[in-house]
């Protein structure tokens, strides 16, 4: 779910930012993607590259002066790769400030503590090097030294960065075991799962968060470890297309199939912390343009773009082997071949990591058929071991290619166009009367289509008393800090009720709807909630327009619906139906002024602070298709759980047709589906 909070006035109030806290089905906090708005708005790049991504992908972004946030999945945990180096690092100045740890106590290098993998000490330093704790820290950022790692957690003890980062509140964040040695684990299944380490997108950043508040370690600990994470030499992900100006204090992780990059984006803009993990990826190559690489570069410039200027983006690297050391695609099918074919199995890790586990295993498998012993894996080796499993299991080509497919019917030529929202239905908005639909009485989760019975209520009320249009509503707190898409109003900020139904349909204004619910909770409430028990609740302005909301709904006889908000964000007992919006859209549209608003493409006006300062605001409408002639109104909506949704109408040849889908794949799929049933509809009733 994708969610955006507005901490601060930006450039154009068009604007839309789209929030999200969690990934629960059913949260009223739940990721949130773009509503809709074209044009280079941050949440709309990145909600294709975050759905089109060939894996699993978390991200969280926080600026961290202004609040704003840009969350998807943020609450999955998934390995972190060398990215655990980080909390590790966190972990070892805590004991520092608390006095446990000395950064100036001397580690000796032993042969027996070299491992493989990223660094240099194993490669470059003899046994016997001394050196501070200190500069072990570095190596372990700068480098990502799997050596000096271990020599790092040594000191601290395995258990203490899990126990620290627990203590936190940071239930996700846990090292399993030292690097290159799982046998070390202090959770195997979790090792198992995850590999190295785990974390969640959301704890990250939180985690850097109060890093740079300096809430969790004292101001001279806090600004080494920023130093530490400047040095950080992979510029391979977030990095790799960071404009000029802008430095990064970060660590990155990689294994086979998990990239990941976090760390605090330091610009002109202000300072915004960012994570991103990927794991179950498809593309487990090292070279250049490995796919999570690409992504996460994407999603960092993507970020600047958004807070600071642009700027080009640098190059990648890569490198592969196979035998102690090796990573890559090869190494995890050769680890999951092991674990098939070798009894006992050997219960290696899949994780693409050639440490000593994999070469101990190499080693019995060459001496259980009498080939040389070396743990290097060689031709006679493949020729023994036999087809490697890939991550799925595939049948053999000979069954593949005997298979005899089965073909679905022969499209019905007249039938409507293949879609990808779940729901639609067609009407003709001169009757009323429903002439196409398909699963239109499903209950669905609706998005911002539900700022239609906001609208609505808001719009029929002035039809009697059309004073209350000029009627001036101050911007509360409440209205000013609700998430999502926002009309960027400000806490204290003057508006006449005519203009703010503009804020809410044309940038469908999260924040608008609440302060709309709270001007008119009270008039609008059913009479029967004076009888409710919960006095608080019915005293509570927001919850009396919810009331009004589903009174009227009821009247309308929209029997499949029921709202818990003004905005439509998601909640569990939130949601719709195709038929029963329709209905709805169809009865707002018979009024003018409804009608005004949902089809004006963009509005500019004044707002005044509490202070006497008067500022213009641009506000323009997320539906894309106002912009093409013959469209018109209603509204979109979008979430992760209600996909991307639109209300709207089209008229051609003297009739006018009125258009909901729900569900749709993505944003810019509602108007492809959308103008596809449109084409169809009017080619059915013979309309040019």
């Amino acid at each position: 779910m994708l969610q955006f909070k507005s901490g601060r006035i930006l450039p154009h109030l068009a604007f839309l930012f789209v929030v999200a806290a969690n990934i629960t089905i059913g949260s009223a906090s739940e990721n949130t993607p773009n509503a809709g708005v074209s044009g280079g708005i941050l949440a709309d790049q990145l909600l294709p590259l975050l759905e089109n991504h060939r894996g699993d992908v978390a991200v969280c972004v926080r600026h961290l002066e202004t609040g704003e946030q840009f969350e998807w999945r943020a609450d999955e945990p998934q390995p972190t790769a060398s990215l655990i180096k980080l909390p590790i690092m966190i972990t070892a100045y805590r004991m520092v400030d608390d006095g446990r740890l000395n950064l100036n106590t001397m580690v000796t290098l032993t042969d027996e503590d070299k491992v493989p993998g990223s660094g240099i000490l194993t490669d470059h330093f003899s046994a016997g090097t001394s050196l501070s704790l200190r500069d072990a820290v570095r190596l372990m950022i700068r480098y990502s030294d799997n050596t000096a790692t271990n020599l790092v957690i040594d000191k601290m003890g395995l258990p203490a960065t899990s126990e620290m980062m627990n203590s936190l509140g940071f239930k996700h964040t846990r090292l399993h075991s030292k690097v290159y040695r799982g046998s070390s684990s202090i959770d195997p299944e979790r090792s198992r799962l995850y590999g190295l380490g785990s974390t969640s997108a959301r704890e990250m950043v939180e985690l850097l968060s109060q890093l740079h508040k300096r809430s969790i370690v004292t101001q001279q600990s806090g600004d080494a470890i920023v130093e530490h994470l400047m040095t950080c030499e992979d510029g391979e992900k977030l990095g790799a297309d960071l404009p000029d100006g802008v430095r990064f204090a970060h660590k990155t992780g990689s294994v086979n199939a998990s990239r990941t990059d976090a760390g605090i984006l330091f610009g002109p803009g202000g300072p915004v912390a960012i994570c991103v993990l990927t794991t179950n990826n498809a593309d487990k190559s090292w070279k250049e343009g490995n796919e999570a690489h690409r992504l996460c570069a994407k999603i960092g410039r993507l970020v600047c773009d958004h807070f600071y200027p642009k700027s080009t983006r640098g190059a990648m690297t890569a490198d592969a082997s196979l035998q102690n050391g090796s990573n890559g695609e090869l190494v995890e099918m050769l680890q999951r071949t092991l674990n098939a074919r070798m009894s006992p199995s050997p219960q290696l890790s899949v994780d693409g990591d050639f440490g000593p586990a994999t070469e101990k295993a190499v080693r019995e498998f060459q001496e259980a058929r009498s080939l040389d012993v070396t743990g290097v894996v060689q031709s006679d080796f493949w020729k023994a071991l036999g087809p490697l499993l890939p991550p799925e299991e595939i049948p053999a080509p000979e069954i593949v290619n005997s298979e005899v497919l089965p073909l679905q019917s022969m499209e019905d030529l007249n039938a409507a166009p293949a879609v990808t929202c779940r729901a639609w239905t067609i009407m003709d908005l001169q009757s009323g009367e429903t002439l196409w639909s398909q699963s239109a009485d499903q209950h669905l989760d609706m998005a911002s289509t539900t700022k239609i019975m906001t609208a609505w209520l808001i719009v029929k009320f002035a039809s009697s008393q059309p004073e209350i249009l000029d009627e001036v509503l101050i911007f509360s707190d409440r209205a000013d800090k609700t998430p999502g898409s926002t009309s960027a109003l400000k806490a204290g900020e003057k508006i006449t009720v005519r203009e703010a139904l503009y804020g809410l349909m044309l940038p469908s204004g999260n924040d608008m709807s609440i302060a709309l619910a709270e001007h008119f909770g009270s008039r609008l409430a059913p009479e029967s909630a004076d009888s409710l028990e919960n006095e608080e609740q019915v005293s509570d302005p927001v919850r009396n327009f919810v009331m009004a909301m589903n009174n009227e709904a009821s009247r309308l006889q929209m029997t499949e619906t029921h709202f818990m908000n003004p905005h439509g964000l998601t909640s569990k007992d939130h949601y719709s139906t195709a038929s029963d919006l329709a209905l709805l859209s169809y009865t707002a549209l018979q009024d003018p002024l409804f009608r005004h608003y949902v089809t004006t493409r963009r509005h500019g006006t004044a707002v005044e602070g509490a202070s006497g300062y008067v500022r213009n605001v641009l506000w323009e409408n997320t539906n894309q298709l106002l912009q093409i002639q013959g469209y018109g109104g209603v509204k979109t909506g979008t979430t992760e759980k209600a996909g991307a949704c639109l209300v709207s109408t089209s008229k051609r040849g003297g009739k006018e047709l009125l258009m909901v889908v729900l569900g749709s794949a993505a944003s810019a799929s509602r108007y492809a589906d959308s103008r596809n049933l449109y084409r169809w509809a009017w080619q059915q009733l013979n309309v040019e």
